[in-house]
This record gives structure tokens, sequence and C-alpha cells, in this order.
């Protein structure tokens, strides 16, 4: 049977206190601006811009741009704050080595999640963030499953709490379309690498 990861998400806020410190690996402004919009309510966050997969370094910078932006326009609950990982797409490149051929959602997907759900583990070890997370599992075109379980074993591996989510529920996504439009967000059409595009 499928794990809910919502209401695995609902669980965790119901037990909190406080507002702890998240680490966020965002992918995109649009895909972590529902995202952002709904967790700053119970947690401080910290988003990561880490994606080395965007194999073009102007698409790069334009993408980390409007994040930033947007997390200067947002108005949120608690202040989000923004830090940027090394953009060195051949770590990318290297890693799905002989995994060209794939079409998204495969093997060479699941590699790039976990290089980028291993390094968000390790900056949120290394700044002591209570949990960590991604905003990928917004997208109808990311299987929230694959995603939670590679955030799972990164959270045994690195020692630091994984929050389980499929932030696409509970309309998420249709919530991400309607920021986007709000903040005139640009909205790419591919999420990162050129390969078999």
């Amino acid at each position: 049977m499928q794990k809910n990861y919502q209401t695995e998400l609902d669980r965790i806020i119901s037990q909190l206190d406080n507002a702890p410190n998240l680490l966020l690996h965002s992918c995109c402004a649009p895909c972590s601006s529902y995202v952002i919009k709904y967790l700053s309510k119970y947690f401080n966050i910290t988003v990561f811009y880490f994606n080395p997969n965007i194999t073009e370094i102007e698409e790069y910078n334009k993408r980390a741009l409007e994040q930033r932006r947007l997390i200067n326009e947002m108005e949120t609950v608690h202040a989000v704050k923004y830090i940027e990982g090394e953009y060195d797409p051949a770590v990318f490149t290297q890693k799905t080595k002989g995994y060209e051929d794939c079409r998204e959602g495969g093997d060479r997907c699941r590699i790039c999640f976990k290089l980028r759900l291993d390094e968000t583990a390790q900056t949120a070890k290394a700044a002591g963030a209570d949990y960590f997370a991604t905003t990928l599992t917004v997208s109808p075109h990311k299987n929230a499953e694959v995603i939670n379980k590679i955030g799972e074993r990164c959270a045994t591996e690195y020692g630091v709490k994984w929050l389980s989510a499929d932030f696409k529920k509970n309309n998420g996504y249709q919530r991400s379309i309607e920021l986007s439009r709000q903040y005139r967000l640009y909205r790419q059409n591919y999420c990162g690498c050129k390969i078999n595009f």
C-alpha cells in the first residue's frame, strides 16, 4: 500500500510546538511558490537553490533570479532566507553518464533527485537545520513516493530529519500556478537537463 505523504506531513505539523528550521530545496520559483506559502506558517525556511541538472547557465541564472525575487516579494508568516549551492553541471553529467536515453521519470531522474537531496541533507546538517525537504513533489510529473524514499535514505545517512510531503495534494500544484500568475513568475517548460528534450 502506497504511503500517504500528505497525511504524514499533516501529522508532523500537528506535533510542532514552535517553528523549527527547515532547509527547503527548490527546483524553481513556480514550484516553490505554494510550498513556501504553505510551510512558512509552521517553519523558519531557508530556501536552498541547488540545481546542477540545469545544463545551460543562462537558464540556471534566470531561474535563480526568479527564486530570489519571489522570496523578496512574497508575504510569509515567518521570514524566508535564501542560499545557493554551487552550480556545476559537470557533476550532473558525470553522475548520469550512461543514462542519456532515459525518459523523464526514469533512472536518470532518480539519480538527479539523489544528487540534489544528498547535497540538501548535507547542507541542512552543517547548518543545524531541524528538517530538510524539497519542492519537487509539487509537480504532477514527479513521483512523490520515489522522492520521499530518497529523502528518507538521505535522512538516515546524514542524520537530519526528512520532512515527508506530497505537495501536489490539496490542490498544491494548482495553487502554484495561481501564485506564479500573481507574481508574474517565469515558468520554464522543462525540468532542467536538455537530454532527450
